[in-house]
C-alpha cells in the first residue's frame, strides 16, 4: 500500500512541487526581461493562482464524468504543456495566458488526486497518508528554488521552464502507469451544463452547514499559511533591516522544522483525532505571527518564524484530511471543488489583505490581522467543526 501511494501520489506531487519551486526565483526575473512594469510582473506571478480559482468548480464537476485517472492525466498534461510553452514566451502577456492554463491544469490535478486519496485510503490511515503527502510537497518546494536559480544562472532564464516540463512528464508517466480508478464515474446529471450546475447547487444546499463552518476554518487556515510568505520577508527587510541572505536563512530554517513534523502530524491525527493536530497547529501559527511585530533582530525574528514553522508542520495535511473526511461519496468532486475554492480564496486573499492593511495602517498591524486569521481558524476548528475521526480507534 505504501509503495503504491508513493508511486501514485507522493512521487508525482514531489516532482510537481519541485518544478514549481524552481520557478520561484526565476519567474519574476523572466517577466522583467520582457520590459514589464511591476504591475504586469505581479499579474504574471498571480496568473496561475487565478487559473486555479477559475478551475476549481469546473474541475470538481468534470471529475465525476472523467474518473480519477483521466482527470489527473488531463491536469498534469495541461500543466506540462503550459510550462513547456513558457520557455518560448515572447512577452509578459504570453506568460500570463500560459499561467492561466497552468492554473486550470493544477486545479484539475489538485481535486482529482484529493478525491483519489479519499477513495484509496481508509479513515484511520488518512491522517498519516495526507500528512506524508504534505511533507513530500514541502520537501519538493524547499529543494526547488536553489536548483532553479542555479540552472537559470548557468543556462539562462528559459531553461528551468523546460526542466519543469520534463519533471511534469515524470509525474504524468507515474500516474499513467500506476493509478487505477477506485470508484465509479458519477454521471447522474442530465441537461448538459445546466444539469451539472443544478447538481452543484444541490450539493451546496445539502451541505451548506458543513461548508459554512468547516469552510470558514479552511478560509482562515489558508490565509495564515499564505500570509507568512509575504509578512516575514517584508518585516525582516523593512522593519528589522535584514539583508537578503539573512532573510533566506530565516525562511529556510523555518521551512526545515516545518518539513520535519509531517510524520508526527499524521500519527496525531490518526491516533487521537483531527482536532488534536489542527487546533494546536493554527493556534501556534497565530502565536508566531503575533510575535513578529515584537521582533527586533535576526534572532528574535527567527524565533517567531520557528514557532510558525513548528505550528504549520504539526498541521501537515490537516485541511486535506478534513476535506476528505467531510466529502460525500456520491458528490465528492463537486464538494471538493467548492472546498478547494474556499481554500484558494483564502490563500490568494492573504497577500492582498497584508498589502492593503500595510498601506492603509502599518505592516505590524497587518501582521496582527493575519495572526487573527490563525486564531480564528483554531477557534472555528475547535468549536464549530465536528471531530471527523470516529470514536472507535484503529489499532496502530
Amino acid at each position: 500500500m505504501r509503495r503504491m501511494l508513493f508511486l501514485t501520489l507522493y512521487l508525482p506531487s514531489f516532482v510537481l512541487a519541485f518544478g514549481a519551486g524552481m520557478l520561484v526565483p526565476v519567474l519574476p526575473l523572466y517577466a522583467r526581461s520582457f520590459g514589464a512594469s511591476y504591475g504586469m510582473i505581479g499579474l504574471a506571478l498571480a496568473s496561475q493562482g487565478i487559473g486555479n480559482l477559475i478551475g476549481d468548480i469546473p474541475a470538481g464537476i468534470l471529475l465525476g464524468r472523467m474518473g480519477h485517472k483521466r482527470a489527473m492525466l488531463a491536469g498534469i498534461g495541461s500543466l506540462a504543456v503550459a510550462v513547456f510553452a513558457m520557455a518560448w514566451a515572447q512577452s509578459t502577456l504570453h506568460l500570463i495566458a500560459l499561467g492561466l492554463i497552468a492554473g486550470l491544469g493544477t486545479a484539475m490535478w489538485n481535486i482529482s488526486r484529493h478525491a483519489y486519496m479519499t477513495d484509496s485510503i481508509t479513515l484511520h490511515e488518512r491522517g498519516r497518508a495526507t500528512a506524508a503527502f504534505g511533507g513530500f510537497n514541502r520537501i519538493g518546494t524547499f529543494a526547488g528554488p536553489a536548483v532553479g536559480g542555479t540552472l537559470a544562472t548557468a543556462f539562462g532564464l528559459r531553461f528551468p521552464f523546460g526542466v519543469y516540463g520534463v519533471v511534469a512528464i515524470v509525474a504524468l508517466v507515474a500516474v499513467a502507469l500506476f493509478v487505477t480508478d477506485t470508484g465509479e464515474r458519477v454521471v447522474i446529471h442530465r441537461g448538459g451544463v445546466w444539469g451539472h450546475t443544478n447538481h452543484l447547487a444541490t450539493v451546496v444546499r445539502k451541505h451548506y452547514r458543513v461548508l459554512a463552518s468547516a469552510g470558514l476554518a479552511q478560509l482562515l487556515a489558508q490565509m495564515v499559511r499564505s500570509g507568512r510568505g509575504i509578512v516575514v520577508p517584508l518585516y525582516a527587510a523593512d522593519v528589522v533591516g535584514l539583508n537578503v541572505t539573512q532573510i533566506g536563512w530565516i525562511v529556510t530554517l523555518s521551512a526545515a522544522i516545518d518539513m520535519a513534523m509531517f510524520y508526527p502530524a499524521g500519527v496525531i491525527m490518526d491516533r487521537f483525532g483531527r482536532k488534536y493536530s489542527s487546533v494546536p497547529s493554527f493556534a501556534l501559527q497565530a502565536l508566531g505571527m503575533a510575535l513578529i511585530p515584537f521582533a527586533f533582530s535576526f534572532g528574535t525574528l527567527l524565533a517567531a518564524t520557528l514557532v510558525i514553522g513548528f505550528g504549520n508542520g504539526i498541521g501537515s495535511g490537516t485541511m486535506l484530511t478534513l476535506g476528505s473526511d467531510l466529502a460525500p461519496k456520491e458528490s465528492m468532486g463537486e464538494f471538493l471543488g467548492v472546498w478547494r475554492l474556499i481554500g484558494d480564496v483564502g490563500q490568494s486573499g492573504a497577500p492582498m489583505a497584508v498589502g492593503g492593511i500595510a498601506d492603509a495602517l502599518s505592516l505590524p498591524l497587518a501582521t496582527f490581522a493575519i495572526a487573527g486569521a490563525g486564531l480564528g481558524a483554531a477557534l472555528a476548528l475547535a468549536l464549530l467543526v465536528p471531530e471527523t475521526l470516529r470514536p472507535h480507534r484503529a489499532k496502530t
